[in-house]
């Protein structure tokens, strides 16, 4: 993991794309939130933070990431970049019945897909004053979210 902290406290982060990466940004995110004056807004940054970089973990596992925070003007933006061209998909949001919301009991086997998955992007764009995804050369991209403060 390699971190830069610029002179205004940006941080610009490389993580190995591994389960772990999501919790460790969202300390570093809620840390310099604090640093800032800005812990009002650190539990839906810390969310946004979460989706987007679990998903730059699925998208390039055993890969590198690079997470980007900066501070704006009434805003903050954080930025994932991984190395897959697959661009992020947002599936629709369905209303889940009681019987979706009980006890799976293949809810631990390996490879298990409930079909409740999906909430990721729906909840970044929610959260969010503006996000979006820009394509890298020669592969890649950057997903990015602007919350404001």
């Amino acid at each position: 993991m390699g971190v830069e902290a610029g002179i205004s406290g940006e941080m610009d982060i490389t993580f190995l794309a591994a389960r772990t990466a999501p919790g460790w940004a969202r300390s570093l995110i809620e840390l310099r939130l604090s640093d800032w004056g800005m812990g009002r807004i650190a539990a839906d940054v810390c969310l946004v933070a979460g989706e987007l970089i679990a998903n730059a973990v699925e998208s390039t596992p055993d890969a590198e990431i690079r997470i980007r925070f900066t501070r704006e003007p009434m805003a903050v933006l954080l930025a994932v970049w991984d190395s897959s061209d697959a661009m992020p998909v947002v599936t629709p949001v369905k209303e889940l019945t009681l019987e979706e919301m009980g006890a799976d009991p293949r809810a631990l086997d390996p490879g298990h897909d409930d079909g409740t998955g999906g909430w990721g992007l729906p909840i970044v764009q929610a959260l969010s004053a503006a996000c979006g995804v820009r394509p890298t050369e020669p592969r890649g991209k950057w997903v990015w979210a602007r919350i404001a403060c």
